[in-house]
Formats: C-alpha cells, structure tokens, sequence
C-alpha cells in the first residue's frame, strides 16, 4: 500500500512539474512552486527527487512519452497512402503547433540540452523513435505502391521531423506567417516528390 501510495505521489509531483514548466519554463521554476503546485511541501517532493535535475529527467521522460503517444496514433495504414500521409502530417503539426503542456516542456529542454549533455540521449531517442516511425510508414504504405525513393529513407524522417520543428518554432514567434494548411501541403510536397512517381495524386 505504501508503495502505491509513493507512486501516485511521484506522478502528483510529475504532473504539477509539467504544469509549472509549460507556465514559466525551466529557468524560471524553483522546487517550491512545484511542491506548492503538487499540494505538497518541499520536503516531501525531496523525498521522492532529490535535486531539481533528477525531477526534470523524471519530466522529460513523461512529456516525450505523451508527445510520442500522441505521434503514433498519427500513423494509420489506407487504401490512399498520400491521403493518410497528409492526415498524419496533419497531427504531427497540431502535436507541436497546440502548445500542450508536455510539447511545450519538451521544447524547453531541448533548447536546454544546448548547455545540458544529460538531457540529450533521452531528447536524441525520442527523436530516433519519430523518425523510425515516419520510416515505417513509409516502407509500408508508399514503396508498397512500387514507389523508389530518391534519396535514403535514413534521411527522409528526419528531414520531415526538422521541417516541422522548424516550421513550429517560427509559428511560435510569427503565428501569422503561413497557416497549417500551407505546412501540410508543403511538408506532403516535398515527402512524396522524393518518390519517383509520387506526385501525391
């Protein structure tokens, strides 16, 4: 029963962190505004993370966990693959773009792991993950229709994953510089023309 109780105190914490840092970001929160944010005091967060960096690898592992949960149920098989790839463009765009609290931690820690090593091998699996994904999907729907890429699919995922990255960053600081539709469209563009023969038609 403890133990139960100890893991649903550690989630609390978790979940309260998460909410602190799509608020105010890591440099800007302290271990008491999160304990405050749980219901708890500082002491008993301590209990459970003992130095705020083991808290936000505990965060990060959740926030990307959330994010990737989300990504995978982009990617669904069809009789239209560029139909279905241009619906799962379209989430992983709204996956970043909706500002959730978890994209927005992830965000934050990422541009963090620029002075923090620590954070990196967990940021560099998540991202290998996404790109395993869109190089799955890939395999098993568009060279499916006998479509050759022309350039390696190694390569391919991550170049969707930074357009849209990139993309989201920018609509971040000028929300009024293209819209969603024109992300899609071009993101899908530039996949499928990499396809001899996929005009996307």
């Amino acid at each position: 029963m403890a133990y139960a109780k100890s893991a649903v105190s550690s989630q609390q914490i978790i979940d309260a962190a998460i909410r602190v840092l799509a608020r105010q970001g890591y440099a800007k929160t302290s271990l008491l505004e999160i304990a405050k944010e749980a219901g708890m005091s500082k002491g008993a967060l301590h209990y459970h993370y003992p130095t705020k960096e083991a808290l936000i690898h505990a965060v990060l592992e959740t926030a990307c966990n959330v994010v990737q949960a989300r990504t995978v149920r982009a990617w669904s098989p069809s009789d239209n693959p560029f139909e279905a790839l241009r619906k799962s463009l379209q989430e992983l765009w709204a996956t970043r773009a909706e500002r959730t609290d978890e994209a927005l931690v992830v965000a934050d820690l990422l541009a963090l792991s620029l002075y923090d090593e620590s954070l990196r091998p967990k940021l560099a699996e998540f991202y290998e993950l996404g790109a395993r994904q869109i190089r799955e999907y890939l395999e098993q729907n568009l060279l499916s229709f006998g479509l050759e890429p022309r350039i390696s699919l190694d390569i391919l995922p991550r170049i969707v994953i930074g357009l849209l990255d990139g993309l989201v960053m920018q609509a971040f600081v000028d929300p009024d510089a293209f819209s969603p539709d024109e992300v899609v469209d071009a993101v899908q563009t530039m996949a499928t023309s990499i396809f001899r023969g996929g005009s996307g038609k």
